[in-house]
């Protein structure tokens, strides 16, 4: 797939800005580099790209993995709301655990290849923009994905809440909102004791005490997705420091790109000053040529006038 793509890309480097396709996805179309152009370690330019290309390709790839893992992490979580058979629960929450430690370890390995393509120095040439560009693209990609990672364990946790909320009306139906608020919010101190107490003194014990287990599953699956919730805004927290790093580098270049036009600038006004100061140098010297002229043929009229008035006497 990603040969495919490759080859598509290099037949489209001939510039342009990046267009869409079919599917809503970005070409990564972009400026031709001459292959001759060769680097301090002997590598061409366009091996260069080349590599960027699949680096790129590969990071896509897995964020659609990622995306594909998200949508199964949310179908699990709906399954285990709904299921009644213990044995069932418990295949589906071995295989939502994995699920989620796989989905954790690609999101770790997206990440970091997103932080190498930041941190590779940008080559001075036509390909710069594309490198900014498609690595800016990638980037949004996966915090966009993050962010609906994010949504899903959110909803979730609060569909998981709603069911111990249930479940402990089932043993305690005139519980106080005070009451169901600590059993829901934890299954410890406080809440644990609550529960236990109206268990207790419910006249429906085999029922209370079914309720009382899923509450329990319930709560280690809230802990699982808090777990999960936190990881991701670390992750919010790793992309925003690179994206505010990235920011950094290009302010110093742009301050860099502005002190040079200012300089720019200023030698052209100087430039233009030394210009006219030129002009009006040359143009004092035609005048005083010009005036030695007409003293030189005052001088010479008044030498004849002198002349011929010695030769009359």
């Amino acid at each position: 797939m990603a040969r495919d793509r490759l080859a598509a890309l290099r037949a489209q480097r001939q510039g342009g800005p990046q267009s869409p396709n079919a599917t809503g996805e970005y070409e990564m179309a972009g400026l031709q580099t001459p292959d001759h152009i060769v680097d301090g370690n002997g590598a061409s330019a366009a091996d260069g790209m080349t590599r960027f290309y699949n680096q790129i390709s590969s990071i896509q790839d897995e964020l659609r993995r990622f995306d594909a893992n998200v949508s199964r992490i949310s179908d699990l979580h709906s399954r285990s709301l709904n299921n009644t058979d213990e044995a069932l629960s418990q295949q589906n929450a071995a295989a939502l655990d994995q699920l989620v430690s796989e989905t954790r370890s690609l999101s770790n390995q997206i990440k970091t290849q997103i932080q190498e393509l930041e941190k590779e120095p940008v080559p001075a040439g036509q390909d710069a923009r594309i490198r900014k560009n498609q690595t800016s693209l990638v980037r949004s990609k996966f915090i966009e994905a993050l962010q609906n990672y994010q949504q899903v364990e959110q909803q979730y946790r609060t569909r998981y809440r709603q069911r111990v909320e249930r479940q402990f009306k089932i043993v305690k139906p005139d519980a106080t909102p005070e009451e169901v608020s600590a059993v829901v919010q934890s299954d410890q101190g406080a809440g644990g004791q609550v529960f236990a107490q109206a268990l207790t003194s419910s006249t429906r014990y085999g029922e209370s005490r079914a309720a009382y287990r899923e509450v329990q599953e319930r709560h280690e699956d809230i802990r699982k997705i808090e777990r999960t919730l936190a990881e991701l805004a670390q992750m919010f927290n790793d992309m925003d420091a690179l994206v505010a790093q990235q920011e950094d580098t290009i302010n110093a270049i742009e301050t860099s790109a502005a002190q040079v036009a200012g300089d720019t600038e200023a030698g052209l006004a100087q430039t233009e000053k030394a210009v006219k100061h030129a002009r009006a140098a040359r143009r004092k010297r035609w005048i005083c040529f010009f005036i030695f002229l007409i003293i030189l043929a005052i001088v010479g009229i008044a030498v004849g006038v002198t002349v011929s008035n010695n030769n009359k006497h």
